[in-house]
């Protein structure tokens, strides 16, 4: 908390400071500046009479000292990237080198009986715990997003960085990320934390991700094994969650995935990962279903599956993708509007809902829920609303998924819904961490990020996109300001 409130202090009394010339971000790092850390492609020393220290794997920073001028270690892994990139050592510590995908890194923990304490749970899992804020994501907030804010905007993104929000296993070297973040979870709780936190998190690399667009392709290949390694990467998730069986944890499964099965069949390389997308995504439900999980599996949103025509088949897929895992009991039910803008229970439908009753989120799992469960799947329901504030967004069409502009942070995390489906309102998506870049050079450039609708420029998916992340907090509904 020290450390936080350092930071906290740094940020706002720099805030006021004009944006740095060219000459000078390519200079050393002045004190108090970022100077090194997973995903920095900045500065990588520090001036003179400061040192470039070590906080957490993702944040070096230039604190007062009599050294001389220092240089970090950068290692990149953004929700869409792998690669590395490394500059010279700094004099304090150094960030861990960057590992294959092949070899899992282990960790040696000590084992405690399986679903112990209040990591089970009867009925909602979200009842009767906290969801954890992980320190990647505030470390995001604090340390790119208010450096450049104003006094109160930064003291506003304070707050932000409090908010839950679910971390992305979407590379298997983030594995061992999220098992830093359930030590630090155990910790609270075996301090005391009332009630006990839970850990929220996200699943994500099927082999040929995002078969439908292109802005967030994986690092995994169905011609290249990609089968075997993911499951590899999901036995590596298993062994974690065994590991800390004495905490909740609650996992959204594969976003996007499904969802084009169900409809982009058209698409040549979704029908080619039709097979391989459903053995995966059963191998997951069946090795992650243990005692302290909850999972909801990926259903898309009210403008994707929540047309007359996509309704029905729908629930037959996810109905079957249920049956043939055997019915696991981890298997909580399905998560809407993931990385979406949708709004909960919006009374007045958008122009870009024109045609389809089915308007909000709402509505969408009001009638998704019985065909469900005419089939024998009882699903119950978390959404996203952490980009859904701002009502009606900025979108032309429906469809404009990439860093829409007009949106803002929205219903805060909660387990509080008066809803019998839903069991909690979640932020999925950490707002701020961009969708996808408007580079039209660029390997994984989609068009839908170079729309008019599109916030741009826009850097590459997963990594921090500022002029967004201040959309939504100018935007924010509840507000922050």
């Amino acid at each position: 908390m020290a450390v936080k409130n350092l930071m906290l202090a740094a940020a706002i009394s720099g805030a006021a400071l004009a944006a740095p010339t060219l000459e000078e971000r390519q200079s050393c790092s002045s004190v108090w500046q970022q100077c090194g850390g997973i995903g920095w492609s900045g500065a990588t020393c520090c001036q003179s009479g400061n040192a470039c220290t070590y906080l957490n794997d993702y944040y070096y920073q230039c604190l007062p000292s009599s050294d001389t001028t220092t240089t970090a270690t950068t290692s990149s892994t953004t929700s869409s990237t792998t690669s590395s990139t490394t500059s010279q050592v700094p004099s304090t510590t150094s960030v861990p080198d960057s590992t294959t995908t092949d070899a899992p890194t282990t960790t040696t923990t000590t084992s405690v009986p399986v679903g112990t304490g209040t990591a089970t749970y009867a009925g909602n899992p979200f009842s009767g715990v906290q969801m954890w804020a992980n320190e990647y994501y505030s470390s995001e907030v604090y340390n790119l997003a208010m450096p450049s804010l104003s006094e109160a905007s930064a003291s506003a993104a304070a707050e932000v960085a409090e908010i839950p929000s679910f971390m992305w296993m979407d590379t298997y070297d983030k594995i061992e990320l999220v098992r830093e973040t359930l030590g630090d979870i155990r910790t609270a709780n075996e301090a005391g934390a009332s009630p006990a936190y839970a850990g929220i998190f996200v699943v994500y690399d099927l082999p040929d991700r995002d078969c439908a667009a292109a802005a967030s392709n994986g690092e995994y290949a169905i011609a290249d094994g990609g089968v075997a390694n993911y499951k590899a990467y999901i036995d590596a998730i298993r062994e974690m969650l065994i590991d800390y069986s004495d905490t909740r944890v609650l996992l959204v499964v594969e976003p996007d995935s499904l969802a084009n099965m169900v409809t982009n069949l058209d698409v040549a390389k979704c029908a080619n990962a039709q097979d391989a997308y459903e053995e995966c995504t059963i191998y997951a439900l069946q090795q992650l279903d243990l005692p302290n999980v909850a999972m909801y599996m990926d259903a898309g949103h009210a403008g994707w599956l929540g047309w007359t025509a996509n309704l029905q088949p729908a629930a037959d897929l996810y109905s079957r993708i249920f049956s043939e895992a055997g019915s696991p009991g981890a298997v909580r039910g399905l998560a809407t509007n993931v990385a979406n803008y949708n709004g909960w229970n919006i009374t007045s439908a958008p122009s870009y809902t024109s045609g389809n009753s089915i308007y909000n989120e709402k509505l969408y799992i009001e009638a998704l829920g019985p065909l469900l469960s005419a089939q024998g799947f009882d699903a119950q329901f978390i959404t996203d609303q952490g980009r859904s504030g701002n009502q009606p967004t900025g979108q032309l069409e429906w469809g404009d998924w990439c860093n829409a502009i007009g949106t803002g942070f929205g219903i805060r995390p909660s387990a509080n819904t008066n809803h019998d489906l839903l069991d909690a309102f979640v932020w999925i998506k950490p707002g701020g961490e961009c969708d996808g870049t408007s580079d039209t050079s660029a390997e994984r450039y989609d068009y839908h990020c170079g729309l008019s609708d599109a916030l741009q420029p826009a850097p590459e998916a997963g990594t921090w996109f500022q002029a967004y992340f201040e959309q939504l907090l100018t935007n924010s509904n509840p507000s922050f300001l």
